[in-house]
């Protein structure tokens, strides 16, 4: 079961990833959309890396 989540989380950022560069060349609105969406993921992610940073959780065990 895990193995299907995690296949489809790949499927997802893979496909993210492909609209922003198809974006990038003048596609169809909808990849426009897709890309948006993908990139505002990136930097919520970005952004949650770096508050978990500061607060010293920084996961690998030598803080």
């Amino acid at each position: 079961m895990t193995v299907l989540v995690l296949s489809g989380v790949l499927l997802l950022a893979v496909g993210g990833c492909a609209c922003v560069v198809w974006a990038a060349r003048g596609g169809p609105r909808w990849t426009r959309a897709v890309a948006a969406a993908t990139l505002t993921a990136g930097e919520l992610a970005r952004a949650s890396r770096r508050s978990s940073d500061r607060s010293g959780r920084n996961g690998d065990g030598d803080a």
